[in-house]
């Protein structure tokens, strides 16, 4: 999608600290961090929303991929959240599913 900006930072035309990148996935930091640790996990396929996600895999593949990079950079035992937006009223800005992975504080709940 060319005017998608997860397939823009996937195709290296915007930069993103990248924190984990492999064929299928791309994690990097969220440039609008709401705590110490929050990164991204999103398909290198475009996939609009969670309503239009078909690949179990894939969409396994992001949260597998979330708790790996939770553990690497040091806060999976202390706890963690991940969250999918989907759609408006869910929060989505960016039409690109993606996997948030919040850490390094207290979580509240309900989330907003």
């Amino acid at each position: 999608m060319s005017d998608c900006l997860f397939c823009k930072i996937i195709a290296g035309d915007i930069p993103a600290d990248k924190i984990y990148e492999d064929d299928d996935v791309l994690a990097f930091h969220d440039i609008g961090a709401q705590a110490p640790h929050h990164f991204l996990v999103i398909p290198k396929k475009h996939i609009a929303t969670l309503n239009d996600a078909d690949d179990a895999v894939l969409v396994g593949k992001l949260t597998l991929t979330a708790t790996n990079i939770a553990k690497e950079l040091g806060f999976a035992d202390d706890g963690y959240r991940v969250v999918m937006n989907c759609n408006e009223q869910g929060g989505q800005t960016v039409y690109h599913i993606h996997l948030h992975c919040l850490g390094g504080r207290q979580l509240s709940w309900p989330p907003g």
